[in-house]
């Protein structure tokens, strides 16, 4: 095979981290990964295999007693024991340790990752899914342990392609990490290649529908999504791209690889439009029904293939033959791309079975169409479904189609925070659902809201004239919030694509659950069985995604939420909330339950056209939230190439200083500084700051300085958000930017009067209620007289609970 289809990688062990003798292998990777071999034949596999590209680790420390029954290996935090015989479940055994004397789990030969508390990996497809199913396991478990059984993966060869293995083994990769979630990721990274940095323009909202668009209809959608504000980064084009109305001689019209060109008449125009305008262009593929005589693309294909052109014989899409794969690329995928497709949504749903035994064509798309997609020294990109352990190094990942239904939404959080337990942190979902289903308005704006706080940002819906996702097609009020969402995702592209950049330098997915970051105990268990869908976003935001209708008569959406110890500022709102427990957040639809801890910082912008999606912006606006110390380094490149892997970068560090001293610090760029605009514009909101005794001199207190030069800066004070705010504009990137603030500031406390009573005023309950709770609010002296008095109006519960979580929000 060509050079760009054979994947990189490093199989062979340290010599020094294998034990082998007799019938056996067992290599000690790290201290808490394990792989062990046992083979009949006495041969072991050191080539690559589908899921498995680097062995190659480190050496590691770890001690071997050998007995006259069995023989023990030992590292800080594995304890193996073995009988040298065909394993079974009382021949080998491992403990797990958190520390030399801590155990945290236990693994014999035969116990399977769903036999203990694993916490779930992902699965293939959520395609006519309605609500929840069953997903894989995952690499992380309550137990300590989780299992990778390689046994039966196809091996890589020397030219890049695969191949059954010669000889029959058994092959285990044993992971021991108690509860360290993360280091458990990093290390599956290092021995299945890690996950790639994306392109800037995929972090941007997608416009996705299953339609007859024409050349004309589509420029007139995209024109009016100008009109209304709103901003798209990728055109995904579906199957009616292709011919589907095809002489029935051929079969089925749902493989193609040739334009309608009644309704795209010249597609290289088509696309140079979408192009200028700013945006990517995927076009959908289901290649299952191979190449047929009516093809554009079929003489060269064919004639390559040896297949007999006079009699039209159909060019078979034979995924496991090799030469076929890297003709298709040649003939059929790369002229397109020469013309203005810039990546291929594989749309494969046709089955796991080809002429290999083994293999899947699933696989066998996503891993070649991704290799090849970077030929030309871009960044790789493919669009498909899961196709098993490793499939993170082939992002992006489609979850099918999903059905249209409060079920569907209810589960999707969940579903994409555990895909990362198996490393999957790139998941795209059909937002606002595809198929089926019925319409809701409060519906369809929760699951825009999910998306937007999603790894990607597609919207999606079948070829249905009543099922259309346009904002401008549901409620009023709905539309404009729906509009507000989009934007908001474009103005957070800056943060966003930081944590690109983490997930690939750290192994860290954009998506982790709860439990990555917060100890364990039992009191976190018994909370976390009821916020499953809560994540971290990032490693600044907690995000709980609503996915029930609001309650009649109040307005608000009930969500428990769990927020760990500490104090965190609603997203939305700027309410300050003290954590270590479960909370329950009332919700009107413009918001969701979205925190973000004290000492935070998240970087964004304000530049969300459509054409700024792929550019470093020139304005910046920088939001920091008061009460301790913290700092956000944010990282830049070039957006598309591979030159991130080279450190080709700028960082910018943001730090808030919030103790003796107070202060923000944007420092000077360091890196490739010509990756940058030559100047930026910054606009800094520092929340929860109670300026109110310095609001009338606001220019003496607060002071601006490149260290040495005061610079000029607007000044202004939001009273009702606690927010100072600081304009500057056409700021040099050359020197470090101070802002200092009194050092007697304090965080303000939150307006419980005036929170409470925006809440009443947009409640549909009597006039005479109102008034008697907000007299309750307004006269009572301590939150517990406050409840008192509410209590002994028998109000509704979920209305008590809604002004319960104010007066108790810190």
């Amino acid at each position: 095979m060509n050079k760009t289809l054979n994947i990189t990688r490093h199989p062979v062990s340290k010599p020094e981290n294998v034990i082998c003798q007799g019938n056996y292998r067992i290599t000690i990777l790290t201290e808490r990964l394990i792989r062990f071999e046992y083979s009949k034949d006495q041969v072991f596999e050191d080539r690559a295999t589908q899921v498995v590209l680097n062995r190659d680790f480190p050496k590691v420390s770890f001690s071997l007693n050998k007995t006259s029954e069995r023989i023990e290996i030992k590292t800080r935090y594995l304890h193996l024991y073995y009988d040298e015989k065909e394993p079974g479940e009382t021949g080998l055994q491992v403990e797990i340790k958190d520390s030399k004397t801590s155990h945290v789990g236990h693994w014999y030969y035969g116990k399977k990752a769903q036999m203990a508390g694993n916490l779930g990996g992902t699965i293939r497809t959520l395609d006519e899914v309605n609500g929840s199913c069953p997903i894989d396991a995952g690499l992380v478990s309550k137990d300590g342990w989780g299992l990778h059984d390689d046994s039966t993966s196809l091996v890589i060869t020397e030219d890049g392609w695969v191949a059954l293995r010669e000889h029959a083994e058994t092959d285990l990769y044993l992971f021991g990490y108690g509860s360290d979630y993360k280091g458990c990721l990093h290390d599956f990274y290092t021995l299945t290649g890690k996950t790639p940095m994306l392109p800037r323009f995929v972090l941007g909202n997608w416009w996705s529908r299953y339609y007859e668009y024409s050349e004309k209809s589509y420029r007139e959608l995209m024109e009016r999504f100008d009109d209304e504000g709103i901003p798209f980064s990728v055109a995904v084009i579906d199957m009616d791209w292709h011919l589907v109305d095809i002489d029935p001689k051929y079969g089925s019209g749902w493989t193609g690889f040739s334009w309608n060109k009644k309704l795209f008449p010249d597609p290289p125009k088509f696309m140079k439009y979408l192009h200028d305008r700013g945006m990517k262009v995927t076009l959908n593929l289901h290649p299952a029904d191979g190449i047929r005589a009516y093809e554009d693309c079929y003489h060269d294909i064919a004639e390559k293939m040896g297949v007999d052109i006079q009699n039209q014989e159909t060019v078979e899409f034979d995924a496991a033959n090799s030469r076929f794969i890297e003709n298709y690329l040649e003939y059929v995928c790369h002229p397109h791309e020469k013309d203005g497709v810039d990546f291929w949504w594989i749309d494969w749903q046709q089955g796991t079975k080809t002429g290999l035994k083994g293999l899947d064509p699933l696989w066998i798309l996503n891993h070649y169409h991704y290799l090849d997609s970077g030929r030309n020294g871009l960044r790789p990109l493919t669009f498909s479904r899961y196709a098993g352990p490793g499939s993170h190094r082939y992002p992006i990942g489609f979850s099918g189609d999903t059905v249209v239904t409060w079920e569907s939404l209810q589960f999707q959080p969940y579903f994409t925070a555990t895909a990362s337990n198996i490393g999957y942190g790139w998941w795209s979902h059909d937002i606002g659902g595809h198929t089926h289903g019925y319409k809701d308005d409060q519906l369809e704006c929760r699951w825009y809201q999910f998306g937007v706080f999603s790894p990607i940002m597609r919207l999606h819906s079948e070829k249905n004239e009543f099922n259309g996702k346009e904002p401008w097609r549901f409620r009023k009020d709905i539309s404009e919030i729906m509009k507000r969402f989009l934007r908001l995702r474009h103005e957070l592209l800056p943060y966003l694509y930081t944590m690109n950049y983490r997930a690939y330098k750290f192994d860290e997915p954009i998506i982790q659950p709860l439990y990555y970051n917060i100890m364990p105990d039992e009191a976190f268990e018994q909370a976390y069985e009821q916020v499953k869908n809560e994540y971290y976003f990032g490693t600044e935001m907690i995000v709980s995604p609503v996915t029930s209708k609001c309650i009649k008569g109040i307005n608000v959406a009930k969500t428990t939420t769990y927020l760990p110890e500490g104090n965190y500022y609603d997203f939305f709102t700027d309410v300050i909330y003290s954590g270590g427990k479960n909370i329950d957040c009332y919700r009107t639809l413009e918001s969701i339950p979205l925190f973000v801890p004290e000492g935070g910082i998240i970087p964004m912008t304000d530049k969300i056209g459509t054409k700024d999606v792929t550019t470093n912006p020139d304005s910046l606006v920088i939001h920091a939230y008061a009460g301790k110390n913290g700092s956000f380094t944010m990282y830049e490149d070039d957006n598309v190439s591979m030159g991130y892997v080279d450190g080709d970068a700028v960082f910018t560090e943001f730090i808030l200083k919030w103790s003796d001293e107070k202060s923000f610090t944007i420092k000077a760029p360091t890196g490739n500084i010509s990756l940058l605009p030559r100047k930026r514009d910054y606009r800094i909101v520092i929340h929860g700051a109670d300026m109110s005794k310095y609001k009338g001199g606001l220019q003496s207190y607060v002071t601006v300085s490149d260290g040495s030069t005061p610079i000029g800066a607007e000044i202004s004070y939001n009273e009702k958000l606690n927010q100072l705010i600081v304009n500057m504009p056409e700021c040099s990137l050359d020197k470090d930017i101070t802002i200092t603030i009194p050092a007697d500031i304090c965080l303000k406390k939150n307006a419980v009067k005036s929170v409470i009573f925006d809440f009443l005023n947009q409640a549909e309950i009597s006039f005479a209620l109102k008034n008697d709770i907000y007299w309750a609010v307004d006269n009572g002296d301590t939150p517990d007289q406050i409840m008192e008095s509410l209590e002994q109006m028998n109000i509704e519960n979920d209305l008590y609970k809604a002004i319960y979580e104010i007066i108790y929000s810190s």
